[in-house]
């Protein structure tokens, strides 16, 4: 089956064609690990991790190499501002290798708990100086690079092609430059490769390299460690749309420029998710995180279905009435499942009407990665009269290896229904045949039933779902 994506490279969708077939080489933004990881920040790894498993659901074998960004990245990714991991340590008396190591190991949970499978390759950036300091010797050669004010610089104007993904335009962004910052730049949109002359004192973090004691500008890593690990072409780049405009235009221009090749060939980017009060960020203070949600009673998983209900391309608006609603509907999936595994275990052969849903649902997961879709598709066979347990849990797992809503595993993990869930689950079912029928005074009367009860009734576009008030 083709798989479709949008590719932020002309803004389009296109069908995948691999480098080398039946491989994927894949890139993906990690963390700069100076704080711990909002929930906003956990967004892309979710749809990053969706995305492996669908290319390996598909047969694909899936290199996925993520970066630590451990050193080197200012508060603002023009080379503006504060080093973000300087101030980190100032602000919690910590050295900086301490407060590296310390949030790398709380990414690392954040993403178990949401269920995300670990790269094959995480490489941090303290790690591969060496393989940095190459590439800049090598855009040096080539005559890409100058030194102004004891820092290596990249001249984006020797590079044609500078900010076509990005669609920005030279001239608006020369007539929109601020005046005054890094008077060392030659052209307002170059960048620095190589930091020699730091704006703090007491820099910990320095390495020798052939231009002086120093250490690395941001943008350099992800190219350096993609092009070791992955060669200086590959399939895939993920990230957050926030990064089209400088890092990823940035990152672009120097590996193509020191390898004269086409450097990726698709662009994955997603969208933000926004609190009520606008994007999340962590320099505003307040933001919640993977434990904020936790501490409240959630469930990462929770979370993870909130996600999977938006398409990674929509801004999606965080709100606490939606995660009840996600933790409502995910709870209600983990009852039907567990209902199930007590009538049957899971057929190995699917049926011909199995084989339809299944099908709809891969037609959605391809169609670049759909997962409303998909989670309707989820809900509809757990409805379905047609299909018999053993097949609808042989289709929950199939779909659940890309979903990775851990519904069996969940399921399997605590008791068995409860007469009082499958009474619940009963009414549920009949109130909705009410509607269908439109026998609203019936349906009413379920509702009202049911919350004497305790029981609260919740409507949603995924189907009817059931709180204890």
């Amino acid at each position: 089956m083709d798989i479709n994506l949008y590719n932020s490279d002309g803004r389009e969708s296109q069908i995948f064609n691999p480098i080398e077939s039946g491989k994927v080489g894949l890139y993906c933004c990690g963390p700069t690990v100076y704080n711990y990881a909002h929930i906003g920040n956990m967004r892309p790894y979710t749809i990053q991790d969706v995305l492996k498993r669908a290319f390996t659901y598909f047969g694909y074998d899936v290199r996925h190499v993520m970066n630590i960004t451990d050193v080197g990245h200012l508060t603002d990714d023009g080379d503006e501002g504060e080093d973000k991991m300087i101030k980190a340590a100032r602000e919690k008396g910590m050295s900086v290798w301490d407060i590296a190591r310390f949030f790398e190991e709380a990414f690392w949970t954040d993403l178990e708990r949401l269920n995300i499978s670990r790269p094959t390759v995480s490489c941090r950036a303290t790690d591969h100086i060496d393989d940095m300091i190459g590439m800049i010797e090598t855009l040096e050669e080539k005559g890409y690079t100058y030194i102004s004010g004891g820092n290596v610089y990249f001249d984006t104007s020797r590079f044609p092609d500078y900010g076509k993904m990005a669609l920005l335009d030279r001239q608006e962004l020369k007539e929109g430059a601020r005046v005054g910052v890094d008077t060392n730049k030659r052209n307002y949109s170059d960048f620095v490769l190589w930091f020699t002359n730091s704006k703090f004192e007491n820099q910990a973090m320095i390495w020798d390299s052939p231009w002086g004691r120093g250490y690395p500008g941001w943008h350099i890593e992800c190219s350096a460690m993609s092009s070791r690990y992955l060669g200086e072409h590959f399939d895939i780049h993920c990230g957050g749309i926030d990064h089209i405009p400088v890092h990823h235009t940035n990152e672009i221009a120097q590996s193509e420029a020191a390898s004269g090749t086409k450097w990726v060939n698709y662009w994955v980017h997603n969208e933000f998710l926004l609190m009520k009060t606008g994007k999340m960020s962590k320099s505003k203070g307040g933001f919640l995180t993977i434990q904020s949600l936790v501490d409240k009673g959630y469930d990462a998983l929770d979370y993870r279905y909130l996600l999977l209900g938006g398409h990674y391309r929509s801004q999606l608006v965080f709100s606490w009435e939606s995660l009840d609603a996600a933790r409502s509907a995910r709870e209600s999936l983990v009852r039907k499942v567990k209902a199930l595994l007590g009538e049957a275990s899971a057929d190995g052969e699917l049926n011909e009407k199995a084989r339809e849903y299944m099908s709809g649902f891969e037609t959605h997961i391809a169609d670049d990665l759909n997962t409303p879709r998909c989670l309707a598709d989820l809900w509809s066979l757990l409805k379905a009269r047609e299909l018999p347990a053993s097949q609808k849990l042989a289709l929950i797992e199939l779909m659940d290896a890309i979903l990775g809503l851990q519904l069996l595993e969940s399921a399997s993990a605590g008791e068995e229904a409860s007469p009082l869930d499958e009474g619940i689950e009963a009414l549920i079912e009949e109130r909705n045949q009410a509607r269908k029928e439109k026998n609203f005074s019936r349906s009413d009367e379920i509702r009202d039933e049911l919350l004497s009860r305790g029981i609260r009734i919740i409507d949603t576009p995924q189907g009817t779902t059931w709180e204890k008030v």
